[in-house]
């Protein structure tokens, strides 16, 4: 790992890291980084964005490509995994803008281009969760709706209520028909006390039919749901076995949409999770650096070889001056060359006289 990291190059130079699967013993990406940042559209992008087709004076795009391809090197550390990149140019900040823009469009193509299981089945829960949640507001509205026309609010409290309610009238009409006979036998039909038990026997029977209700409806009394359309506080007894099917039914639905989405939900957050750990970003070791000299041409090798070439050409001028030096003057060529330069001569009088004369 420590040499893996202490490796590093001078100029526009970016390091790309592979250290964690390597070390981890996993299967290195590397291969797929180096084939996406040789790929024609990586290439294009960084083209566009610094216009290096006319930087270049490139007639074709396809030239500037190659051009762009020959003077990016890309080199991989098979035992570290690190890759890296090398850009050469003649202006050092724009070889430094290159290499980085090589690091920047790989990992935007990396996110883009991302196929992994998790962002499929991220984007699978998504659309589901939307159309389980549309689901679930439908059953909760039709549940209101069924509740608010049935004044029901919950069928099994509601019956144990109203069952404990008419059980209590039932006692009092009991025991208020045993008083009234005992009060008939002693007062008689007409005697006030008589008339009052009878109008409270008649009260207690007109609540409890009230309460019992009656098992079916009249059609025009029944809304769209199949309840009635009671104008009561509650519905009665024998009503109230008619409108516990669907308000089960309801009841259930809407059960089953709430568990459906709060599964959908936990999966969501664990696929966005499993995304983010799937997803491919590069770890940059090394940022690109500007060059501080330059790689090309070696100036001392340069040097030399012009001091050489130099002297050979001094060499030959030499010798073959001497060697003419010691040709006749007779010499028809020593003549044909002193004529050519005495014409040549003549010629390049005449011409800078009057070139002076034009300026």
């Amino acid at each position: 790992m420590l040499a893996a990291l202490a490796g590093r190059s001078l100029g526009g130079l970016g390091s790309v890291g592979g250290l964690a699967s390597t070390l981890l013993g996993g299967k290195t990406s590397s291969a797929l980084y180096i084939d996406l940042m040789r790929s024609r559209t990586l290439s294009d992008r960084i083209i566009d964005h610094y216009d290096l087709q006319h930087v270049y004076h490139k007639r074709y795009r396809i030239e500037t490509e190659k051009y762009l391809g020959h003077h990016t090197a890309i080199v991989e550390d098979k035992k570290s995994g690190v890759i890296s990149i090398t850009f050469t140019d003649t202006d050092p900040k724009r070889a430094q803008a290159i290499t980085q823009s090589y690091l920047d469009e790989l990992n935007k193509l990396l996110t883009h281009a991302s196929t992994s299981s998790a962002r499929r089945e991220r984007e699978f829960i998504e659309k589901r969760l939307v159309s389980v949640q549309a689901e679930l507001l439908q059953a909760e509205k039709d549940l209101s709706e069924f509740s608010s026309v049935n004044t029901t609010l919950d069928i099994k409290e509601q019956t144990r209520a109203m069952v404990d309610a008419a059980s209590k009238l039932q006692a009092e009409l009991i025991v208020s028909e045993s008083e009234l006979d005992s009060l008939e036998q002693i007062y008689g039909n007409e005697n006030i006390r008589v008339r009052a038990t009878q109008a409270r026997i008649a009260s207690l029977k007109h609540e409890l039919t009230k309460m019992s209700g009656s098992s079916t409806q009249p059609a025009e009394n029944e809304s769209k749901d199949g309840g009635a359309k009671n104008e009561e506080m509650y519905p009665s007894l024998r009503q109230i076995p008619r409108l516990a099917v669907p308000y089960a039914n309801l009841y259930r639905n809407v059960r089953i949409q709430e568990t459906v989405f709060e599964l959908l939900s936990q999966q969501y957050e664990m696929a966005r999770i499993e995304e983010a750990k799937d997803t491919p970003v590069v770890s940059v070791i090394d940022l690109p650096l500007i060059a501080e000299k330059k790689s090309f041409p070696p100036r001392t090798l340069m040097t030399l070889i012009l001091i050489m070439f130099f002297m050979g050409v001094a060499f030959v001028y030499i010798l073959n001056r001497h060697r003419w030096e010691q040709v006749s003057r007779n010499d028809p060529r020593k003549l044909l060359a002193n004529e050519i330069s005495s014409t040549f001569r003549a010629y390049i009088g005449r011409y800078l006289p009057l070139r002076r004369d034009a300026q």
